[in-house]
């Protein structure tokens, strides 16, 4: 009689656990199904029913090593130790020789190296190029694997005070240019240096403060054709930037080059747009770097809160300009501007069929040009639209 009673509880409880389960479990699971989930029978056994599902929170690390991220520019880029043969011909003696050691990236696989005049020559001005290309002048070239090579100089681009150097060399690792356009202020970079004598790479990360459209690199209170206008700013620490330092995004590559201009009585570092330079390349490896223009004229890149605040007739072109109203002052004697008999307060709207803007200023129009080019440009005079004959 006991064992029937202990088998009947036993099957009492096996079937309420089976129910608890199948109300639970199972047939909840079953009402999640395509087949079974038009069933009533099914649909009220999942009322009430709470499903709890487990959630698990992912961090995504952000790569935090700079040496990492840069490993794929850092063999592209050199040191150049420049200095002069310095000999005291009264002496037996030599004199003791100082170099000075600037930044330098690899172009070109077969031995093309870029930096900045300034970077090779202290307190660099146009004046002093004939210094850079004095032939007692000297430049090696240390890569960064320790290989030290003899360096010529190309020549140094007015328009953007780089200097270019060649060495013989092969298959050597380049950088990659970025399409500078497509940068945002904002966006996350980085900065590499190798200016001192112990030849080491040197960091220093920032973010894209701005672009800077009216911004000329002479220096100077106003703008010149002849000097690239229109840089990028940054918030590097500038106490590790220096000139010639490639600056590149975090997927290695290069938004610009960085450059200075003594401004105020201070150095002011700025960045070369990268598709700036590859028009400069171009000239590089077609031997025209001695092309360049000189229209000689100082003027105001026009924008529209200058035009509102001195009721312009238009809000984008080149107001040739001197704060003084002297016609000597703004437009040089004798330069191919006052031959084509343009005049202080003129405003240059057209350089052939191209209008002048923000994006595509009179400076980077010109640039593509050559001397002794023959073009026409549009100017708006007291109003009047009139069109000068310019043989540049």
């Amino acid at each position: 009689m006991f064992k029937k009673i202990i088998f009947i509880v036993g099957i009492i409880l096996i079937a309420g656990l089976s129910g608890i389960i199948a109300d639970r479990y199972f047939f909840p699971y079953l009402a999640t199904s395509r087949f079974f989930a038009k069933n009533e029978f099914l649909k009220k056994a999942t009322e009430n029913v709470t499903v709890i599902n487990k959630t698990e929170q992912v961090y995504v690390k952000e790569d935090s090593s700079i040496t990492k991220i840069t490993n794929q520019v850092v063999p592209a880029i050199v040191n150049i130790a420049t200095y002069s043969e310095n000999i005291n011909k009264n002496s037996s003696q030599k004199n003791l020789v100082m170099s000075v050691n600037g930044t330098g990236e690899i172009l070109t696989s077969d031995g093309i190296i870029m930096t900045t005049a300034s970077a090779i020559i202290p307190d660099y001005s146009t004046s002093k190029k004939s210094l850079a290309l004095d032939s007692a002048r000297r430049y090696k070239v240390i890569t960064n694997n320790g290989n030290v090579y003899d360096a010529k100089i190309l020549g140094i681009d007015s328009w953007s005070n780089l200097a270019f150097l060649k060495i013989t060399a092969s298959n050597l690792p380049v950088i990659s240019f970025g399409n500078s356009d497509e940068y945002n202020p904002g966006e996350k970079l980085i900065a590499i240096s190798n200016n001192t004598s112990d030849y080491q790479n040197k960091f220093t990360a920032g973010l894209l403060s701005s672009f800077d459209a009216s911004y000329n690199i002479s220096g100077e209170a106003l703008s010149k054709s002849e000097t690239i206008e229109g840089v990028f700013l940054s918030d590097f620490n500038e106490k590790i930037l220096a000139t010639g330092s490639p600056v590149m995004d975090y997927s290695g590559q290069i938004m610009g080059i960085t450059g200075g201009a003594m401004k105020n009585g201070q150095m002011e570092y700025f960045q070369i747009p990268a598709n700036k330079i590859k028009l400069v390349l171009e000239k590089v490896i077609s031997g025209e770097l001695d092309s360049n223009i000189n229209l000689g004229i100082y003027y105001l890149p026009i924008n529209k809160s200058l035009a509102l605040a001195n009721n312009l007739s238009t809000d984008q072109g080149a107001l040739i300009y001197s704060a003084s109203g002297q016609q000597g002052l703004a437009i040089i004697s004798g330069s191919v501007a006052d031959k084509a008999g343009l005049k202080i307060n003129d405003i240059i709207t057209k350089v052939e069929n191209v209008e002048i803007s923000a994006k595509n200023n009179l400076s980077d129009i010109l640039y593509q040009y050559k001397k002794g080019d023959r073009v026409e440009f549009t100017v708006l005079r007291a109003g009047q639209e009139m069109k000068a004959m310019v043989q540049l």
